[in-house]
């Protein structure tokens, strides 16, 4: 048997186990909820070493990093795009990702149709929200975020599929929850407006700090690194 050195494998089974926990103590069923390996700064091996455990879906924050992972690797899994995406790097993107969780722009939504159309591709998307209105995060403003999403409806080669949103950071997993309360509230409100084209079925919330909490608020999606793959060198 193939010996794993780095620990990756027993701490995807834990955060699995985790997550499990998590949905059964509110009543979800965890095979609604998709765990994003965060692969950012991590190497092959260990994403092989995760890939061999049973993950599924990775999430790259850097095209130019991704891309290296992504021909190495190829498609055998999937990969989301959760970092911050700069126009000019749409056409890569769309290219490389099953989805782009971190649209928050119009100028930004109207690229990735138009590369898109280019390639004859329907992109799925996530719109990022600013839940916390921090001037250092990114994402769509709460109160900008259903005139976003409005717009983005009528682009033909984008398909939104929910929201996304990172908390401010805290030590306390407890602090975070009326933030994904906000998120899940937002997608309420969306959903009421019934826009052509828009599913809000994901929520991507909840990173390896606080994503039992976001689990227990909701969340279809979460995103977790460290408590995969260790502490970032």
């Amino acid at each position: 048997m193939e010996k794993y050195i780095s620990g990756v494998v027993d701490n995807f089974l834990s955060v699995n186990e985790r997550i499990e926990e998590a949905a059964v103590r509110v009543g979800r069923n965890p095979e609604e909820i998709k765990l994003v390996a965060v692969s950012k700064t991590v190497g092959i091996e260990k994403i092989r070493d995760a890939i061999s455990a049973g993950a599924a879906l990775f999430g790259e924050n850097y095209v130019q990093d991704a891309k290296k992972k992504i021909e190495e690797i190829g498609h055998e899994v999937e990969w989301h795009m959760i970092g911050h995406l700069q126009s000019n790097k749409a056409k890569q993107a769309i290219n490389l990702f099953n989805m782009i969780q971190s649209v928050d722009r119009m100028s930004l939504a109207k690229e990735i149709d138009r590369r898109a159309k280019q390639s004859g591709k329907r992109i799925s998307i996530l719109v990022q929200i600013n839940i916390s209105g921090e001037a250092t995060k990114s994402g769509v403003e709460q109160e900008h975020a259903v005139s976003l999403v409005s717009g983005i409806a009528n682009l033909a080669n984008v398909k939104i599929e929910g929201l996304m949103t990172m908390p401010p950071y805290s030590a306390d997993p407890e602090y975070a929850r009326k933030y994904f309360r906000s998120l899940k509230h937002l997608r309420e409100e969306i959903e009421g407006r019934k826009f052509a084209n828009v599913s809000m079925k994901e929520l991507s919330m909840g990173m390896t700090n606080d994503f039992e909490v976001a689990i227990e608020e909701g969340a279809t999606i979460i995103r977790v690194g460290t408590a995969i793959f260790g502490k970032r060198e």
